[in-house]
């Protein structure tokens, strides 16, 4: 496997952003040919058909496949979690990682559900991110060595990506960054996560709104909004998402904590993440809020809160679904099946 060459700073990744290579228009229009070509009338299979175009034009080739699938879940540790802005201690951070390589998280069935590949990789285990009440939770080379260690995540040679996340007080971090991000209160982007009833959802905005308030001449750029008052997951999630624009590897998004690092790279190049799809709208209020701000319509609707890349794996079977029908449907003319008249 070819390795991504990593970035020393923030103006390498900068650079790296003005390189991303296009999709191959040639093997969506070959997509979109065969298509018309299946047994149904046209636009039968609705957003079905969609994804397998999208598939194809970022897999360059036609017709799509799937045969490696990967989910990879990020886990970070933040020492804002002090602040009890979660309804869980931080400790069950370090738990959920031990859970998930016994296999006992909700991820862990779905990977399989979804004949997908599961990688849990720990960012700064030991070395949380900083009580960005304070200070930044990052600096700008703590911030690029975990964007590195997602650039250097994805293989060359897999089909399809889906990213996900783990880390008590994460989405405190994540409405933190989209607020910085957008030049927005606090409130507009805090929701409950883990479970926080309405005083703790005011007291988590009052804190995040406290740190907007302390760095605000820091959150002109996009990175420096993340370094600020996000962490080491978020970053690395990005260097991810930013590695398979590389690759040419289609993605699938979870969450709302997975949506935000997407969110901050589309604020450095507005066509950075069209090779992305949000694979469900979580229950968490900021989700819809963010997936209007950067244009993506989600495949599913579940109610689902958890995380873990948990929506994103329940969605990879519908883009399964999707490329079964494409790849497998006879034609009208192999079929003998007349057409519309």
């Amino acid at each position: 496997m070819s390795t991504l060459t990593p970035v020393s700073s923030f103006d390498d990744l900068r650079s790296l952003v003005r390189q991303l290579p296009q999709p191959d228009t040639a093997a969506a229009e070959a997509c979109r040919r065969h298509e018309a070509e299946l047994t149904k009338p046209a636009g039968a299979l609705g957003r079905l058909e969609e994804l397998t175009c999208w598939l194809s034009a970022w897999q360059g080739r036609h017709p799509p496949r799937l045969d490696r699938v990967l989910i990879l879940v990020f886990v970070g540790w933040h020492e804002i979690a002090k602040h009890k802005v979660s309804a869980y201690p931080a400790e069950v951070t370090d738990q959920m990682v031990l859970n998930f390589q016994a296999g006992g998280a909700a991820i862990n069935q779905l990977a399989r559900l979804a004949g997908a590949e599961l990688q849990v990789i720990p960012v700064g285990q030991g070395r949380p991110a900083h009580d960005f009440t304070r200070r930044p939770a990052m600096s700008e080379a703590g911030c690029v060595r975990a964007l590195n260690i997602g650039l250097s995540a994805v293989p060359e040679d897999i089909d399809l990506l889906a990213i996900g996340e783990m880390g008590i007080a994460n989405t405190t971090a994540a409405a933190a960054i989209a607020a910085g991000l957008y030049g927005e209160p606090a409130t507009a982007w805090t929701g409950p996560g883990t479970g926080l009833d309405t005083s703790g959802v005011a007291h988590k905005a009052e804190v995040i709104q406290g740190a907007l308030d302390r760095h605000r001449a820091a959150l002109k750029d996009p990175l420096e909004v993340l370094r600020y008052v996000g962490g080491r997951e978020l970053a690395a999630m990005l260097g991810a998402i930013l590695a398979a624009r590389l690759r040419r590897v289609p993605v699938i998004l979870d969450g709302f904590t997975s949506t935000v690092p997407a969110a901050v790279l589309q604020a450095l190049d507005p066509a950075s993440i069209e090779h992305c799809r949000s694979g469900h709208c979580s229950a968490e209020p900021g989700h819809r809020r963010l997936l209007d701000r950067i244009g993506q319509r989600p495949l599913l609707e579940l109610g689902m809160r958890l995380g873990e890349a948990s929506g994103a794996a329940v969605a990879l079977q519908l883009v399964r679904a999707a490329v079964a029908c494409h790849n497998g449907m006879a034609t009208f003319e192999s079929a003998g099946v007349s057409r519309k008249r």
